[in-house]
């Protein structure tokens, strides 16, 4: 069993299909132990406690320089051995990727290479979808390296646009349709393999 850690800033919706994978099944090579958050203020810390998975803060805006090195601290405490970006909105150094080579994934609301990289998280993405006038988009599993969204593609699902599409409700759907079904499957996969 490999001991998981999910790195969050905000709702936790990622985390929570993680969470309710492991609890049906889905995920069985891994067990997620910790959850991390660069927000204090993250509704996913409340999911974590909820669902019996210890919760810490690494604050980079108190923490500073010293952020990563923290960081990898607390992962290395808990003998993490794969880690989950689940809407973890820092960028992080070559350092830490390096660190933990071919051991974190992250999931992206779009079909990479299309809307990926620096700048393009959130609604963003979405909305340069929208405007691109794109008809089909989705989401892809990837490695995390130095590079944003540059990573080895792990698995990806796509998802029709249609008309009368906003970016908030192409948002909801690529969660439901693609993010929440491709990460925990992702993740497994790599358990298993690693």
């Amino acid at each position: 069993m490999k001991n998981i850690s999910v790195l969050v800033s905000g709702g936790g919706t990622n985390l929570q299909a993680l969470i309710d994978a492991q609890n049906n099944g889905i995920i069985k090579s891994g067990k997620i132990n910790l959850v991390v958050s660069n927000n204090p203020d993250a509704f996913a810390l409340g999911r974590a406690e909820k669902a019996d998975i210890k919760a810490l803060v690494c604050n980079k805006k108190e923490l500073g320089t010293d952020f990563e090195d923290t960081l990898i601290k607390i992962l290395e405490d808990n003998n993490t051995d794969i880690i989950v970006l689940a809407g973890f909105m820092c960028i992080l150094s070559e350092k830490f990727t390096s660190h933990f080579a071919n051991r974190i994934i992250n999931v992206h609301p779009s079909l990479i290479p299309s809307f990926c990289g620096k700048g393009f998280y959130g609604l963003r993405v979405h909305e340069a979808a929208l405007e691109y006038g794109v008809k089909v988009t989705g989401a892809t599993v990837h490695f995390v390296n130095e590079i944003p969204d540059g990573g080895k593609i792990i698995m990806q699902k796509s998802v029709e646009i249609k008309d009368g599409d906003t970016p908030e409700i192409l948002q909801k759907r690529v969660m439901e349709e693609a993010e929440w079904k491709i990460l925990p499957l992702s993740l497994e996969k790599v358990c298993s393999e690693n």
